[in-house]
């Protein structure tokens, strides 16, 4: 239904635009409990790394990149095992206008693909994006996601990394 609906309204001139992100559900092994990476984002909400595909990139490539601009952490061991979610939104504020400059589609149909990333790294370097972090046991991290689609992607995680 995402797709065609998309279709249908680029064709009646509305002004959307589909955009592809990739992102990370990044956690670490310790002793007793696995620890997920929530960052906390200026609006109130958290949620894991996430950024627009670039032209060239891979999957792999992107999610690197914005891990590493948003937390600083580069040793990533990153898992094939992909959790997509799709949804849609109109911009607001200065990223309406910021669009609208840009000559970009301000309704726009989002799809992110998450992949668990495994990390040693404790420090967190946060982004000018974000207001703060947290590293918390997954009961926890649950609790403290804010959006249904992160949470589906933090529950699929976890049951992905305990099969393995």
């Amino acid at each position: 239904v995402w797709k065609p609906l998309y279709l249908l309204m680029k064709f009646c001139g509305f002004p959307v635009v589909w955009e592809v992100s990739v992102g990370a559900v990044i956690y670490r092994e310790e002793p007793s409990e696995r620890r997920y990476l929530l960052l906390h984002y200026p609006s109130g909400h958290f949620d894991f790394a996430k950024g627009h595909v670039e032209e060239g990139e891979t999957d792999e490539m992107t999610l690197r990149r914005e891990v590493m601009e948003e937390t600083g952490i580069r040793d990533l061991e990153v898992s094939s095992n992909k959790v997509s979610i799709r949804y849609f939104y109109t911009a607001k504020g200065t990223e309406y206008d910021k669009r609208v400059r840009a000559g970009k589609g301000t309704m726009i149909f989002k799809q992110v693909h998450f992949y668990p990333a495994k990390t040693t790294e404790l420090d967190v370097e946060i982004s000018h994006e974000h207001i703060g972090y947290v590293w918390l046991p997954y009961e926890e991290a649950l609790a403290k996601v804010t959006f249904d689609n992160a949470k589906r992607v933090l529950i699929e995680t976890e049951a992905f990394l305990k099969k393995r």
